[in-house]
């Protein structure tokens, strides 16, 4: 039977056939580290992991290759660039839309750090505008953090008028840029942000355990190396390297996963990424005019595409969304998530904790005959 997969918040399952067959040509020809050799097939690896940065640079808009930093994923990315900037002291503003990636490890500084920070809630469509984030910063503010857009409800915030702001005070702008990267265009040449996270495995359509940041040199020289050891560069001295990206990359790097990942940032590149954000707009307003017919359906977030990504959190009347999910899956082969999508905040902010949604989210493989699927299998469930 067919499986029906609309959970590409979480991970993006049907990946570009040549991410495959860039991994394997890795496994097959290369295999070797990069970096660490003045062989042939380290010279190889070496040239993927530029040739992968070099990509990224080129989907965002970003010239300097040295400050893209590759890392496991966003969440080891978020706890670099948090532990690496944040000190003692520091004041923090973010909102209440964050993903336990932001929220834990601010909350463990400020148990550890004496830091103090400043959740701003969102309205009830996990919404804020840029004025609500200005009225928080104070002269000790270090850092303002905010997703780009939420894993709950797909709110899709203003960070370029939030950038603007930042722009003006003594703090660094970090963006959280999980749920956008690969189907929103983001300018890192036009937009001041300071820190940009990324992860692989979703808009990207890399394998899980890649991802990454982009930094501004002010920052990178700011912010202390989380990890440190070898990096194939001046191993005569016993202190890690100072310059990008060797301060933030200490050893041997997922090789076989930056391949894949870079083959599906030139996926991307190829296709359009402007072509992309349309397909999926495409999906996701034919899915919210279907939702809008069932009565017992309720719809979270903006139910605007305009401000929205292609994931679409719902409840259920007199209904428990985790059986919901797990008949959808049983009976359909449907698969979706429900729960609280390590946002425990944002759940509170929309009102559905703890209960919290059942989520669908789309990409490009995705198509509207499935989504008929899924509308006639939800009403047959309920």
């Amino acid at each position: 039977m067919k499986e029906f997969y609309f959970d590409c918040a979480a991970t993006t399952r049907r990946k570009p056939l040549q991410v495959r067959e860039a991994m394997i040509n890795f496994y097959d020809h290369i295999g070797c580290s990069p970096g660490r050799g003045g062989y042939e097939c380290s010279l190889d690896a070496s040239r993927i992991v530029l040739n992968t940065r070099l990509s990224i640079g080129k989907l965002f808009n970003f010239s300097k290759t040295e400050n893209i930093i590759l890392t496991h994923n966003i969440t080891y990315a978020m706890n670099m660039i948090l532990r690496g900037l944040i000190k003692p002291g520091d004041h923090v503003v973010t909102t209440t839309m964050e993903h336990n990636a932001v929220i834990r490890p601010l909350n463990d500084l400020i148990k550890n750090n004496s830091i103090k920070v400043d959740y701003i809630k969102a309205d009830a469509r996990g919404y804020l505008s840029a004025d609500a984030i200005k009225e928080a910063i104070c002269e000790n503010t270090k850092a303002v953090i905010t997703t780009h857009a939420s894993n709950v409800t797909g709110t899709v915030l203003p960070i370029e008028e939030i950038a603007r702001v930042v722009e003006k005070t003594n703090a660094y702008y970090i963006v959280d840029g999980a749920q956008t990267a690969g189907s929103h265009f983001i300018d890192l040449s036009a937009i001041p942000i300071d820190v940009f996270a990324f992860t692989g495995h979703k808009g990207l359509y890399g394998p899980t355990g890649t991802g990454g940041f982009i930094i501004k040199d002010e920052a990178a020289k700011n912010m202390d190396a989380l990890i440190q050891g070898g990096t194939g560069s001046i191993s005569d001295r016993d202190f890690q390297p100072d310059f990008l990206p060797d301060k933030f990359e200490s050893g041997t790097t997922n090789t076989i996963g930056i391949a894949g990942l870079g083959a599906g940032i030139d996926f991307i590149l190829e296709e359009g990424i402007n072509n992309i954000h349309k397909k999926k707009k495409e999906l996701t307003e034919y899915f919210l005019k279907k939702l809008e017919t069932m009565e017992d359906i309720i719809i979270y977030g903006p139910k605007d595409t305009d401000y929205q990504t292609s994931t679409i959190s719902i409840g259920i009347k007199n209904a428990d969304l985790g059986q919901i999910s797990f008949m959808l899956d049983d009976d359909y082969n449907i698969m979706t998530r429900s729960g609280l999508h390590c946002a425990p905040y944002a759940h509170q902010t929309i009102g559905t904790f703890p209960e919290g949604t059942l989520r669908f989210s789309f990409d490009i493989f995705n198509t509207k005959e499935e989504i008929d699927y899924i509308i006639n299998s939800l009403k047959k469930v309920i």
